[in-house]
């Protein structure tokens, strides 16, 4: 069983910005592999499915991006998932350009309070994420630019990177994260 979480606020008010890009990609994973998200658990939102023969628990934690571990961990207690080969986190990064992700097996939190809840709650930063780039902060403002919207262009960046998530993931959920990390990391930083 694997466990697929994206993180975001919950909040009608946070739909669409920045920092709720998790939640998209894991509402865009569940359409396209028909996957109902609609049962409450573990202080979160929650699917069970099947991604290519590998059965799935796709989640959504309703805790606020800064508790997510809270909801994160005891799923991973739940369903005794191993965070080094099953988890996977999807959340933004301010330090990738719009639309561009990056996988990784492990690492730091890099800054983001979702990551750093997860790691301290798990006591582990080893675990596969992917970082979905939504463009670097330019007026200084960081919690302003993680819960504004994109601009049109950047819109259509986001939503064209999702196709780059599932490409992700099922290489994930065959056990070759380095493909996943080979086809899909990009070197450069910010536009």
């Amino acid at each position: 069983m694997y466990l697929i979480v994206g993180l975001g606020n919950p909040e009608r008010k946070y739909e669409g910005t920045r920092h709720n890009v998790g939640f998209e990609a894991i509402d865009t994973l569940a359409k396209h592999f028909s996957i109902d998200i609609n049962q409450r658990e573990q202080k979160g939102i929650v699917g069970k499915g099947m991604i290519n023969g590998h059965k799935v628990i796709l989640a959504k934690p309703m805790t606020y991006m800064n508790l997510s571990g809270e909801c994160v961990q005891p799923l991973v207690d739940y369903y005794q998932v191993d965070p080094e080969t099953e988890l996977v986190v999807i959340s933004d990064d301010v330090s990738l350009s719009t639309g561009n992700i990056r996988v990784r097996k492990k690492g730091s939190a890099g800054g983001h309070n979702g990551l750093k809840n997860i790691i301290a709650r798990l006591d582990s930063n080893v675990f596969p994420r992917i970082r979905v780039g939504v463009g670097e902060c330019e007026n200084g403002d960081m919690v302003a630019h993680v819960l504004g919207r994109y601009s049109a262009e950047d819109r259509e960046k986001v939503d064209a990177s999702f196709d780059k998530v599932i490409g992700a993931v099922e290489l994930f959920l065959e056990g070759d994260i380095d493909a996943a990390m080979n086809k899909y990391n990009v070197k450069e930083k910010i536009d």
